[in-house]
């Protein structure tokens, strides 16, 4: 068992008698982020837009909109991210401050035009309301931002960055500077400055710190990368392939507007993100003998709850953080049991059947985790009720077996071609139990943007056994005639949603957004809000002038039809459901259980003794067995499963 560690989440130290069902998943492991926003103070970065007609034109200052993305963003993080960090650098101003200076008139001394607002840290309240005190106060805004009259060298501002994230976030597996700017060739007449740039930025992808570029244009002027970003923006991604996905707003086409990738960040970060967590590393996917690849598992979707990080206990002079333990006592003496005396036990047949550690192991032990195709089956023939649990996305890992990543592409490749999916055997972890799963195709799906939203990859879906699947309840189907059908295709037709899609990103969760909403106003001491902003109620208004008139046509309609169908049937509604309860030769479902013997009301000894012997406690009712125990004052509380067995010790401690 020792060879399976490595499938193991990284931190999770969860015992190994543990079921799958009980893995918490606070043991995956959990990707750290450390920002720093490097925004531009320059004249043009302060001048509004000019007017637009269009409803959705913003009526801010680059500078501001960079500084209140930032000021969102934190608020996310905050609470979503809580060892995250963030930083903000405003870079071409009058003033200087560095993270061992304090202000100065003219310039700091190793930074000159560089105004750290806020140190890579760990955000705190106190951090929120000072950039907020930025964001919404314009005298403090003017104060500070105030345009430098000499040039700013980039190569400054790079190393800077550099000295930053190695003294506050040397450890962090995610690195990250954007770089806010309307300037797009700050050094084109300094060849020098601009070779010491490229070597800046080139430190920075060394130390593992990804620069993503935030360009801004306007109307007279169309941001060109090429002009000299383009030898400081390598195309590259994290070299951790567990960090977290890149921003939307970031991947767009070399022409697009900055403003507009700010207004899209701030629309998305309402909703509070969090880090990807790898649900496995390096699975063995075996497509045939001798032929294995690895892939790794991610959770990409997760329902979010309010998360409470930790317990404080706050009697004592300083708030302390509770730690719990959890100690197992005897019964019947209190005593303390150690672990080691303890065996895990199943009741059957009214015995108590216990197992060693060992033994449980050996028990829940079907083989080293991995996943192994068994063959391929029609997308078709996978039903839409076949899903029981969330869906693990896999993408494929080099680390283990060199060539991975070709042969998962030309496997996810000709199943999406051929419209196929393959089955196969999977076991996600250690003492996991195997399930039979789905593997389907997943195609790349891009955002409004050109952003990749869901990249390139495989789902596996776990299937469902038969002991899983349920008899279907009894129903009548009534069918609906055609012209209901129709009637009701157009008040679907126009009720459509935008783009024929369900865009979640567009609807967070309103209780969990109040409670953060909340949990915020406390901690930076605001006014607590009114009523929570609710963006899954429907819109009435709308609805009622697309479809009402539709609707009420439908509704006179499918009365119309009803009537019909009544007449045509006979009987109404309330005829048919007290006909359907008096089927099987008129006798009720009461009689019948009036005309078996014990079924109801109280039994004697001699009759619940012959259940006892013939094995038929089990089909007698709840009610009786309760009142038969409490004849003999024993506890008749629990299911039915519980009251059979206590029938059934009584009798064998009186000897049959």
């Amino acid at each position: 068992m020792a060879a399976t560690d490595k499938f193991r989440p990284q931190g999770d130290d969860i015992d190994d008698d543990e079921d799958e069902d009980e893995v918490d998943e606070t043991g995956y492991k959990t990707v750290k982020d450390a920002i720093l926003f490097a925004i531009e103070v320059s004249p043009s970065m302060l001048q509004p837009p000019p007017p637009s007609e269009s409803k959705k034109a913003t009526i801010e200052t680059p500078a501001s909109a960079a500084l209140k993305c930032a000021y969102q963003l934190m608020q996310q993080r905050i609470i979503s991210s809580p060892n995250d960090m963030m930083g903000i650098l405003l870079f071409g101003t009058e003033k200087a401050k560095s993270q061992d200076e304090e202000d100065h008139s003219r310039g700091g001394l190793s930074y000159p035009h560089c105004y750290l607002l806020m140190d890579l840290n760990v955000p705190a309240a106190s951090d929120v309301k000072t950039l907020k005190s930025v964001v919404e106060d314009d005298a403090v805004a003017r104060d500070l931002l105030v345009p430098s009259t000499d040039p700013v060298s980039m190569a400054n501002v790079l190393f800077y960055a550099n000295q930053i994230f190695t003294n506050r976030a040397p450890n962090f597996t995610s690195r990250r500077l954007f770089l806010v700017t309307d300037n797009d060739n700050p050094h084109s007449r300094d060849k020098a400055l601009r070779a010491s740039a490229t070597v800046r930025a080139k430190d920075l992808y060394d130390l593992g710190v990804i620069i993503e570029l935030f360009p801004i244009s306007s109307p007279d002027h169309e941001f060109d990368r090429s002009n000299f970003y383009d030898d400081v923006i390598y195309r590259s991604s994290p070299t951790d392939p567990d960090a977290p996905a890149q921003l939307s707003a970031v991947h767009t086409a070399s022409s697009a507007d900055g403003i507009t990738l700010l207004n899209s960040l701030l629309a998305s970060v309402h909703s509070r993100a969090v880090a990807r967590r790898a649900l496995f590393s390096n699975l063995p996917l075996e497509i045939g003998p001798g032929l294995k690849i690895s892939v790794k598992g991610y959770i990409l979707f997760k329902r979010q709850v309010p998360a409470r990080s930790c317990y404080v206990w706050l009697q004592g002079e300083q708030p302390q953080i509770a730690k719990g333990s959890t100690t197992q006592m005897a019964e019947d003496t209190a005593r303390v049991v150690d672990k080691a005396e303890i065996r895990k036990a199943y009741k059957f047949g009214g015995e108590q059947i216990a197992f060693t550690p060992e033994e449980i192991s050996a028990l829940r032990y079907f083989g080293d985790p991995g996943v192994r195709l068994i063959g391929f089956k029609p997308m078709s023939l996978l039903p839409f009720w076949a899903s029981l649990k969330p869906a693990t996305f896999i993408y494929p890992s080099e680390e283990d077996f060199i060539g991975s990543t070709r042969v998962f592409s030309a496997l996810q490749q000709k199943l999406l071609k051929d419209d196929k999916m393959a089955v196969a055997w999977y076991i996600a972890r250690r003492n996991a139990s195997p399930v039979i799963a789905a593997l389907l195709p997943g195609a790349e799906r891009l955002g409004e943007f050109g952003e990749q939203q869901i990249p390139p990859g495989m789902w596996i879906v776990p299937l469902p056994y038969a002991d899983d699947i349920r008899q279907n309840p009894e129903t009548i189907h009534v069918p609906a005639p055609d012209s209901l059908v129709d009637m009701m295709r157009t008040v679907v037709q126009q009720l459509q949603l935008p783009k024929a899609q369900f865009n979640p990103e567009k609807y967070p969760n309103p209780a969990l957004q109040w409670h953060y909403r909340i949990l915020q106003a406390m901690a930076l001491e605001e006014d607590l809000p009114e009523k929570p902003e609710d963006k899954t109620i429907p819109k009435y208004r709308q609805i009622d002038k697309r479809a009402g008139e539709y609707v009420l046509r439908w509704g006179h309609e499918l009365e119309q039809q009803y009537r019909a169908w009544q007449k045509v049937s006979g009987s109404n509604a309330g005829a048919t459901k007290r006909a359907a309860t008096t089927l099987e030769g008129g006798v009720n479902k009461k009689s019948r259980l009036d005309a078996v013997p014990g079924m109801s009301g109280d039994l004697g000894d001699d009759e619940m003794k012959r259940h006892h012997e013939k094995r038929t406690i089990n089909k007698l009712t709840v009610p009786v067995l309760k009142g038969w125990l409490e004849t003999k004052k024993i506890d008749a509380r629990g299911k039915k499963g519980d009251l059979v067995d206590r029938v059934d010790d009584w009798f064998e401690q009186k000897g049959g």
